[in-house]
């Protein structure tokens, strides 16, 4: 998982000062995920980051490489 993603969640949840169990329940996933997520884990399910993302506008997806 990207160092981005991980800061980004950390900062916004900071920014509106929600504690992760907060974050948890707002987002409709568990605290176990969010600090997971928070902690950068490899194996976390896309579809529950986009559940946290969506609480800050975002998501995440495919972008198509192109060739250098």
């Amino acid at each position: 998982m990207s160092t981005t993603i991980v800061t980004f969640i950390k900062v916004k949840r900071k920014q509106l000062k929600l504690t992760q169990p907060e974050l948890a329940e707002r987002a409709g996933v568990g605290l176990r995920f969010v600090r997971e997520l928070e902690q950068g884990k490899q194996t976390v399910q896309l579809d529950k980051v986009n559940q946290v993302l969506a609480l800050f506008g975002g998501e995440l997806g495919v972008v198509q490489k192109t060739e250098s």
